[in-house]
C-alpha cells in the first residue's frame, strides 16, 4: 500500500472552514476535537489554517466526530457549502 492516499475527486471533502464553524458551534477546542477524532490538534490546526491538507482517512475521522456530536454538513457537488444542526442525533456532545 502507497504511503500517500489518493484522492477522490468527486466526493465531497469537508472545509477548513466547516471544521472551524463546526467547532465553534459545538463549543469545541482543537484538543475536544483531536480527543473525539483521533486525530492530533496539530494536524487540525495546520488544515484550519489552509497550511496542509489532510489525508482522506484524517478528514473522514474529524467528519465523523463532528457528526456524532449533532452537525450535518452540506454540499454543492464537492464543494463544502455550510453546516447545520442535525437534530434527530441523539447523542449531542
Amino acid at each position: 500500500m502507497s504511503v500517500f492516499t489518493k484522492v477522490r475527486v468527486n466526493e465531497p471533502v469537508v472545509t477548513p472552514e466547516q471544521i472551524r464553524a463546526a467547532r465553534a458551534w459545538l463549543g469545541w477546542s482543537r484538543d475536544d476535537l483531536s480527543g473525539k477524532s483521533g486525530v492530533s490538534q496539530g494536524s487540525i490546526a495546520m488544515y484550519e489554517q489552509g497550511r496542509s491538507v489532510p489525508y482522506d482517512e484524517t478528514l473522514i475521522k474529524l467528519k465523523t466526530a463532528l457528526e456524532a456530536g449533532g452537525i450535518r454538513f452540506h454540499f454543492v457537488g464537492s464543494l463544502g457549502t455550510g453546516i447545520s444542526r442535525d437534530l434527530s442525533r441523539e447523542d449531542h456532545a
